[in-house]
């Protein structure tokens, strides 16, 4: 099945926070990719990438990287396709440099950017722009928001029922 969205890193050591969007994407059923593309280490495969991704039947590109966080913009500038950004901790600026990098675009070239380390976040942003025109996604996506609300009900629930010694000295 042909990918509909693709999950682009700057570094393979991006790939324990972008694998979370994969894991989502997974569940969901929604058939995807999953590249490293550098924008400073490998320009011309980014501009290529992001020139065909729509002629591929892409919908959505979720793009992650560290640092300068040059990435997702490129991609952007490159492509029609909604781009999501996920800012990525690593430098010792702990993600802060990535997400200003990539929150920042100009005037024509939108990034929606999620908080650092965000992964799960830009899938589940995918997911809803796929649904928008995927009826039986959009049920598949309201189960798993029920199912977010439950999670948190039955964690109440348990909450209750640990007892606890306080002790006052």
């Amino acid at each position: 099945m042909k990918p509909l969205v693709s999950i682009i890193m700057g570094s393979t050591s991006d790939l324990p926070v972008m694998e979370k969007a994969a894991k989502l994407l997974d569940e969901m059923q929604i058939p995807f990719e999953i590249n490293a593309l550098s924008a400073h280490r490998t320009p011309e495969a980014v501009e290529n990438f992001a020139k065909n991704a729509a002629d591929r039947g892409l919908k959505v590109i979720i793009a992650g990287a560290g640092m300068a966080a040059a990435l997702p913009g490129v991609i952007a500038a490159n492509t029609t396709l909604p781009v999501i950004g996920v800012p990525i901790k690593g430098s010792v600026l702990d993600g802060v440099d990535a997400l200003y990098s990539i929150i920042q675009m100009p005037p024509g070239i939108p990034v929606a950017t999620v908080a650092i380390n965000g992964a799960m976040n830009a899938a589940i942003l995918a997911v809803q722009m796929l649904a928008l025109s995927d009826a039986e996604l959009m049920e598949k996506f309201a189960s798993y928001k029920e199912s977010l609300k439950q999670k948190i009900e039955k964690a109440n629930v348990d909450l209750k029922e640990v007892k606890y010694d306080y002790k006052t000295n």
